[in-house]
Formats: structure tokens, sequence, C-alpha cells
């Protein structure tokens, strides 16, 4: 019995000193997914209130503005029912919600670059302004 145990110990501790590529060490490989300059005119919504509770207009502005302070994202509600999610060129990214809090629940034209992924659609604001 000992003589298993002492075995099994002493394959365990040659299995443990065998080098292994480890995932962490792998390389990160950086590509840009392809993207489109495109302009784009919306509605800021905060994505919480408008798809999970249904609430949206001037009237729930200063809530969106809240949530947007509490770290909900804000989204672009284009006017043809597409949401743009906005994304940061920088790495790590930086959080959009600064940006677009002052248009909270208003119209706006925005211009970046479009990525499609996964069936959604992103943006990288260059510009906003009120449409």
């Amino acid at each position: 019995m000992h003589s298993r145990l002492l075995a099994s110990l002493g394959v365990a501790a040659l299995v443990a000193t065998l080098p292994c590529p480890l995932p962490a060490q792998e390389k990160m490989t950086m590509k840009a997914p392809p993207s489109r300059d495109a302009t784009v005119t919306g509605t800021v919504v905060d994505v919480s209130c408008k798809f999970g509770q249904g609430l949206s207009g001037p009237d729930h502005r200063m809530c969106a503005e809240v949530c947007a302070d509490k770290g909900i994202p804000l989204a672009i509600l284009a006017d043809d029912g597409t949401l743009y999610l906005p994304t940061s060129a920088a790495m790590p990214g930086d959080g959009q919600n600064p940006r677009l809090k002052p248009f909270a629940e208003q119209r706006v034209t925005i211009s970046g670059k479009v990525f499609d992924a996964g069936g959604a659609k992103a943006i990288q604001i260059a510009s906003i302004r009120k449409a």
C-alpha cells in the first residue's frame, strides 16, 4: 500500500516538472475586425430601461442619466431600429457613457467606424452632435 502511494507521488512529481504551455503564456494576437465609416442618426437610450422596462422618451431622461452614472450602458437606437453599442479603440477600452450622457434620450447623429459581430453592431464614435 505504501509503495503504491510513493509510486503515485513520484509520478505526480514528475508530471509537475514537465514543461507545458499555459494559455496565459500564449501571445495575444490583435487583428481589428472589418469596419466601415458610417453616420448613424437615432436616439441615445439606456439599454436596461429601454429593453427591460420599456421606458424611454423625454420624461425618462433623468432616469437614463442616473442609470448611466451607475454603469448601465447607453447605446444608440438608430431610426431604422438597429441598436449600436458604443466601443472604444483604446486598449483597454474606455467607457463611452460620459460622451453619450449629455445626449440621453435625445436624437443624435454619430459618425465613426461601424463593426458587425455576432449579430450586433458596434460603433467607435468619432463625432456626436444633436440631430
